[in-house]
């Protein structure tokens, strides 16, 4: 639909509301009502971006190309394939010949129940318009859709025999309808209809096919489901030929040869579709559990990954790795924190995007850039650990960076790095939301099935992720190079996606298994289900109850089809809910710990955080699981005493957390290493060390391992070294000794665990997919604002007999016609049609109704905003009474 149709058709004025059967989308926009165009604003967000002036402006842009792919990509596959029934349906279509495409000769009762729907649908979102005698889908839809020879259609169908044979010459249309048995015609046109009814003739057309050769039927039975073209040789075998003869395969170039819609339809006995999908698939149960276990499981995974990220980001306290120059962590630097982590490198990805997509993780900035905690990791620390998980979760539902991408490569060939640029795909938290809602519709406890779940997401959005692919030409039955008989071509599956109608998200290229594009939404659901389990969102499968807290679904009970919009509720209030329903499944924290004679500690569960802080400086964790073994090593207790605690400190700390007394050997190895501690000072020359023990120096010297420092002696307790503090330490620490660093004052430098953070940082905003859904206000208000310009654009006025006004164009008149016209308005209280321009010069019509006239301004109620405005009289172009005084 064009724009200038469009334009024409708004002016007309019985396009509403003397019954007519609308003549174009604009016609039947404007005769619904306000919930119709409510309903249709709300299914396409991108048509409120900015909000249209009238109706015809909203058709407009309802017909562009990008707004119906995007409109296409959100129709589950049953509303798709009536779509595509209807771009290979005459235009228009009454719905009789919908339903005949959808089921065929055999009735189906589960189509008839659902074409409705389907329809209503397509009416909702202004893909189709007209009432059930004239259906017609949008020429956009309808071009996308619709076969052609460079994209075949996903029904499988070919053209039509009128559009098959554009531009044949008439004596050979003559031998075609000739060797088919009919009379020889005056025109081409009444010959291609003579074809044409042939074939659409059940009778006549089965008895034209039981005069041809097995041969030939084969032929038409590799073409039939498409893809309708084949190629032919210059002398095709016999039974290419006589299918050619009559008309059953026509030419599409010199070396192709196409089956006409109308025959294909025959043979299909009517059906546009080789399968068609009325109902969704259902979501079926793996295992079920008692809904106990299912949170119990759940919980237990959610300790564990509110443990991980602690380690993760305790581990990088003093600064993590390097930022590549391109951004991101490099491989090597991902396989370290693996191994740190001891989980595997796609688990390990995945931890690092939750905590930075959550704002717990950044860049510092710096020239020599690292990672590092933010403040905000300290604030998320202080929170209780049921609110701490809901936060990570809450995160993670509505982040776009997807860790499953990397290690592939983006379109230029690049790899992609954890934490870097290229991880973005905006489809992702609705996919997550989805996956999650399926698995509610599940009773409590109940582990759904992981591939019934990703065919229901492919019946949601079956063009979403990436289109149905094309395979390589495929030789007909029996048939050797050079036979001549016809080759099927290229083309896509029945249900598969329409030309040009792809997500566009951007995903790397790759291959499923059977060698087909690789579809971004299955992906997307797969790492779903994976991250759920690592997250603690589900437990052993199942969904557990916090989770469908945090989704806004039923605790109890199965979520119906109807309810699984639920996540748009508040998500901190859905959070809360969450929080509180986990917290009673963690384990409780601990204030003690076990002491044991092998130097290690024992923490029989989550240890609260003062304790957890001190004893991660004074020991190293050995073992993890449901009890955390720490080892406490010479290193260990160096560690504490350089965070500037004392031996003294050190024993009334494991007094007073521990159940049992403290080992002796533990107690001698604090003392030791404590006496230890200090008695090598290291400071700046570029360093230096000083020790009263004049003997420990000289050892120091004589030892072989101290050469690379280059040391040597400026006093009997000085010795200086052309390395750094840092590496003066680092080496003394190697050879056995316990040196602590001192300021140029001479006193004790402490060293914190928790000393760096990063500067404040903002958390990544998702990419969003889309323009918002708009709430109702925004709804209510657009609606409004629409139908008020569509009554100004609309409205029937009287024009100036000298002046005429052209359609569409603003009304002109002098000054002084503006200023008396306003003013008789004024006092009879009456409506007036105005031209006016704004400060940025643009152009509008507009109704109001004033009420005072002065100054050079106007006041008046204005229809078209709905509400009392003043205008410069100065800015108005000009003024024309309307036909009559209705205006509402």
């Amino acid at each position: 639909m064009g724009i200038g149709e469009l334009d024409r058709e708004a002016h007309v004025p019985d396009a509403t509301g003397n019954g007519a059967a609308p003549r174009t989308l604009a016609e039947a926009l404007r005769s619904g009502g306000d919930e119709a165009l409510g309903a249709l604003l709300r299914a396409r967000p991108d048509l409120l971006s900015p909000v249209p002036n009238d109706l015809t402006q909203l058709a407009t842009r309802a017909g562009t190309r990008a707004s119906v792919v995007r409109a296409l990509e959100r129709l589950d596959r049953f509303v798709l394939q009536t779509a595509e029934a209807l771009a290979v349906a005459p235009d228009p279509a009454p719905y009789s010949v919908l339903l005949g495409l959808l089921t065929g000769d055999a009735a189906d009762a589960r189509i008839e129940a659902a074409l409705p729907r389907a329809v209503a649908v397509l009416r909702e979102q202004a893909l189709v318009w007209g009432d059930d005698e004239r259906l017609r889908l949008v020429r956009t839809a309808r071009e996308l859709l619709a076969p052609s020879p460079q994209h075949p259609s996903p029904t499988g169908l070919g053209p039509t025999v009128a559009e098959a044979t554009a531009g044949m010459s008439p004596g050979r249309l003559q031998e075609i309808i000739a060797t088919a048995g009919l009379p020889a015609t005056h025109d081409p046109v009444s010959a291609v209809a003579a074809l044409t009814e042939l074939f659409t003739d059940r009778t006549r057309m089965a008895a034209l096919l039981d005069t041809a050769p097995p041969e030939a039927l084969k032929v038409l039975d590799r073409l039939v489901w498409g893809p309708p073209y084949g190629e032919v040789t210059a002398d095709p075998a016999p039974p290419v030929r006589w299918l050619r003869d009559r008309g059953l395969l026509l030419p599409a170039s010199p070396r192709t040869l196409v089956l006409p819609r109308e025959a294909a339809l025959h043979l299909r006995g009517g059906r546009a579709h080789r399968a068609p999908e009325p109902t969704a698939p259902v979501v079926e149960v793996a295992r079920d559990y008692r809904p106990q276990v299912v949170d119990n499981a759940a919980a237990g995974q959610a300790y564990t990954a509110l443990a991980t990220v602690e380690e993760l980001l305790k581990s990088w306290d003093q600064g993590g790795p390097q930022v590549l120059r391109a951004g991101g962590l490099s491989v090597r630097d991902l396989r370290r924190t693996a191994t740190a982590l001891d989980v595997p490198e796609p688990t390990a990805a995945f931890w690092l995007e939750l905590v930075y997509g959550a704002g717990l993780l950044a860049s510092d900035g710096e020239a020599d850039e690292r990672y590092a905690p933010t403040p905000a990791y300290d604030d998320w620390l202080d929170l209780p650990p049921a609110e701490r998980w809901a936060r990570l979760a809450s995160v993670w539902l509505s982040a776009t960076r997807t860790s499953g991408l990397v290690g592939t490569q983006d379109a230029k060939g690049r790899t992609l790095a954890a934490l870097g640029p290229g991880l973005d795909r905006a489809p992702a938290p609705e996919v997550r939301h989805r996956v999650l809602a399926l698995q509610a519709t599940l009773p409590p406890g109940s582990a759904a099935d992981r591939e019934s779940v990703l065919a229901r997401l492919r019946w949601d959005r079956p063009l979403r992720g990436g289109g149905a692919g094309t395979a390589g030409p495929a030789r007909g039955p029996g048939a050797a190079p050079g036979s001549g008989t016809a080759t099927a071509a290229g083309g896509g599956a029945a249900g598969g996606a329409g030309r040009a109608v792809t997500a566009g998200t951007g995903q790397p290229g790759g291959a499923a298994a059977d060698g087909g594009p690789v579809d971004l939404r299955e992906q997307l659901a797969r790492w779903t289900l994976d991250e759920a389990e690592l997250l603690g969102i589900t437990g052993r499968g199942a969904l557990a109850s916090p989770a469908r807290a945090l989704l806004n679904l039923p605790l109890a009970e199965a979520a119906s089809d109807d309810a699984l919009g639920g996540h748009d509720c508040e998500p901190a209030v859905a959070a809360s809910r969450a929080a509180t329903l986990l917290a009673p499944l963690l384990p409780e924290a601990v204030d003690h710990v076990l002491l044991q004679a092998d130097l290690t500690a024992v923490a029989p569960g989550p240890l609260r955080r003062p304790l957890a802080d001190t004893l991660s400086v004074l020991a190293d964790v050995e073992s993890k699981g449901g009890a955390t073994v720490y080892r406490f090593t010479p290193a260990s207790v160096r560690r504490a005493l350089d965070a500037g605690r004392t031996a003294s400190d050190l024993h009334d700390f494991l007094t007073a957390h521990a159940r049992t007394p403290v080992p002796q050997p533990l107690a001698y190895l604090i003392d030791d290493v404590a006496r230890r501690h200090g008695h090598l000072r290291v400071g700046a020359a570029s360093s230096y060390v000083r020790c009263d023990d004049e003997t420990m120096l000289g050892e120091i010297l004589a030892d072989r391992r101290s050469a690379a420092l280059r040391l040597r002696r400026l006093a009997p307790t000085v010795l200086a070294a052309q390395a750094d503090p840092a590496s003066m330490l680092d080496g003394l620490r190697a050879m056995g000794y316990a040196p602590a660093a001192e300021s140029a004052e001479g006193d004790v430098l402490i060293t914190r665990a928790d000393a760096y953070r990063t500067p404040p940082r903002t958390a990544p905003e998702p990419v969003p997919d889309g323009p918002p859904s708009p709430d109702a206000t925004l709804l209510g208000a657009a609606v409004k604002a629409i139908r008020a310009g569509d009554r100004a654009a609309t409205v029937v006025r009287k024009e100036p007999a000298a002046t005429p006004v052209a359609a569409g164009s603003l009304p002109r008149t002098s000054a002084a016609e503006t200023l008396a016209t306003v003013q008789a308005a004024a006092l009879t209280g009456s409506a007036v049609w105005i031209g006016y321009v704004n400060a940025e010069g643009a152009a509008s019509q507009r109704v109001i109704a004033p009420v005072r006239v002065e100054g050079g301004f106007v006041t008046g109620y204005d229809h078209t905003a709905d509400e009392v405005r003043t205008y410069p009289l100065h800015r108005i172009t000009g003024v024309a009474e309307l036909a009559d005084e209705e205006t509402a």
